[in-house]
C-alpha cells in the first residue's frame, strides 16, 4: 500500500517565488509570458473572445492541448478587469455569496447603484440582487464571444441562488427560474447546491431548459446523484433539441484535504500521516472515473442523438489552504479533456507562472484507489466527510449572505436618514 500511496501527488514545499497580489492581477495577466516550454514556436499573439491580443500562456495550452477550460473564481467591479484575464486564456467565471459579500462590502464601486435602488424604495435584499444581476449580465457580455465561438460549450458565468434555500426543494426551483429569467443571457449558469433537498431541484430546473452549475459536491456518492438528476432532467424536458441545456458539476477539492488532514493528524500513526495532502486529488480522480462511466452506454447515447452535452466535471476549491503544499496541487494533477478548473487569484497566478500542462486526470488511477481505500481502512468515512463539508459550505455561504444583507440594510437606513434631513 505504501508504494502505491507514495506515487500520488506527494506534497512538497511550495514554490519560493511570491505571487503578485490580487490588485496586480490585471497587469500581470496582460503581460505574463508563459514558460518557454509552452510557447508557440512562432510566438504569435493569441486572440481570444473580447480580450486584447496577448502572448500565449499556460491557460491557452490547457484548453488547446488538453481540452480543459480554465475559469476564474471571482467577480467584482469594474467587471472590465476581466478583459486581461480573458486575453490570457480564462474562459468563464464562477461566483458565490462569499465572493459577492467581499466584493460589495470592500468596494465603493457599488455605491451609486445601491443609492439609486434604496432611494427608489428597494429593500436591502432586492438591492443586493440588482447589484449581483448587473455584474453577472456585464460579465456574460464579455464572455459571449467565447460562448458563440464554441457553440455554447464554454464562456459561462455562474450565479448562485440564495443560500437560504439550500434545504428548500421548490424554493430553489422557483429561485433558479427567476434568476434565469431576469439575467436573460444565454451563457449564464444558475448555481444550485448539491444538498439532498436540492438534487430534485436540479432535475426540475434542467427539465425546464435552464443550464445549471451544481455546486458544493464533496463526495462520490453525492456526485452520482447529481449526474442522475442531470440525466433525469434531460429525459424529462420534452425538448427535441437538448444542445442548449448544459451543466457543470462543481466537485470541491482542497477543503477535502483540510478536513481529512486534521483527522489523519488525530490518528497520528506513520501510515496516517503519510496520507496527508492526498485524499482530495485521489477522490477527484475517482470522480472522473465515474464521469466516464455514467456518460457512456445506451442511456447516454439516446440523449446524444437529441443533442445532449455531457455535464462537465468542474474542479472547485482549487486554492491551497496548507502553505506546506505546492500551490498548484489542486490544478496540475486534475487536467483532462471535457473538464473545467475554476481558480481564484492565487491558484490562477501560480498556474500561469509555473503550472505544468499535461494530461494527468486519468494517470495513476490505481494509486488513487489505493489512497481512497487506505483512508477507509483507517476509519475515515467518505460519506460522512462529504456531509460535514457540505454543512460547512452551506453555512459559510449563508453567513456571508446574511452578513452582507445586514450591512446593506444599515447602509440603506443611513442613506434614507441623510435624504430626509
Amino acid at each position: 500500500m505504501t508504494g502505491a500511496v507514495s506515487k500520488l501527488a506527494a506534497p512538497r514545499p511550495a514554490a519560493a517565488a511570491p505571487l503578485p497580489p490580487a490588485s496586480l492581477r490585471s497587469a500581470f495577466l496582460a503581460s505574463a509570458p508563459s514558460p518557454r516550454r509552452h510557447r508557440r514556436p512562432s510566438q504569435e499573439p493569441h486572440h481570444e473572445g473580447n480580450g486584447a491580443p496577448t502572448k500565449r500562456t499556460t491557460l491557452h495550452d490547457l484548453y488547446d492541448l488538453q481540452g480543459q477550460s480554465p475559469w476564474y473564481d471571482n467577480l467584482c467591479r469594474p467587471v472590465t478587469d476581466l478583459l486581461p484575464l480573458i486575453a490570457s486564456g480564462v474562459r468563464g467565471v464562477t461566483s458565490n455569496p462569499s465572493i459577492f459579500q467581499k466584493a460589495i462590502s470592500t468596494s465603493n464601486a457599488y455605491d451609486d447603484q445601491f443609492k439609486q435602488l434604496i432611494l427608489a424604495g428597494k429593500d436591502a435584499e432586492s438591492a443586493y440582487w440588482e447589484l449581483v444581476i448587473k455584474d453577472i449580465q456585464d460579465a456574460c457580455k464579455l464572455f459571449e464571444p467565447i460562448y458563440d465561438q464554441t457553440d455554447g460549450a464554454d464562456g459561462y458565468v455562474s450565479v448562485e441562488v440564495s443560500p437560504r434555500l439550500a434545504n428548500d426543494t421548490q424554493g430553489t426551483v422557483e429561485a433558479a427560474k427567476w434568476l434565469h429569467k431576469v439575467v436573460n443571457r444565454p451563457n449564464v449558469y444558475i448555481k444550485i447546491p448539491a444538498t439532498a433537498e436540492c438534487v430534485p431541484s436540479i432535475k426540475e430546473v434542467i427539465a425546464n431548459g435552464i443550464s445549471v452549475n451544481v455546486t458544493l459536491i464533496f463526495s462520490i456518492a453525492r456526485y452520482e446523484a447529481v449526474i442522475d438528476a442531470y440525466l433525469d432532467g434531460l429525459e424529462a424536458s420534452g425538448l427535441s433539441d437538448l444542445s442548449r441545456v448544459t451543466s457543470v458539476a462543481s466537485f470541491f477539492v482542497s477543503r477535502v484535504d483540510t478536513l481529512i488532514d486534521k483527522m489523519l493528524e488525530k490518528i497520528g500513526t506513520p501510515e496516517a500521516l503519510a496520507l496527508r495532502g492526498k485524499a482530495a486529488v485521489a477522490q477527484a480522480k475517482l470522480a472522473n472515473q465515474l464521469y466516464q462511466k455514467k456518460f457512456s452506454g445506451p442511456r447516454w447515447e439516446a440523449l446524444v442523438k437529441k443533442g445532449a452535452k455531457k455535464q462537465r466535471l468542474l474542479w472547485a476549491s482549487t486554492s491551497v489552504k496548507n502553505p506546506a503544499y505546492p500551490d498548484t496541487l489542486y490544478v496540475d494533477p486534475l487536467i483532462g479533456p471535457d473538464t473545467v478548473s475554476t481558480m481564484p487569484d492565487q491558484a490562477l497566478l501560480a498556474f500561469i507562472d509555473h503550472g505544468t500542462v499535461s494530461r494527468t486526470i486519468d494517470a495513476n488511477v490505481s494509486d488513487a484507489e489505493g489512497v481512497y481505500s487506505a483512508l477507509e481502512k483507517l476509519g475515515i468515512d467518505w460519506d460522512e466527510v462529504g456531509k460535514q463539508l457540505e454543512l460547512e459550505g452551506v453555512d459559510s455561504f449563508k453567513k456571508a449572505f446574511d452578513s452582507l444583507l445586514v450591512s446593506l440594510e444599515e447602509k440603506g437606513n443611513a442613506l434614507k436618514k441623510t435624504v430626509s434631513l
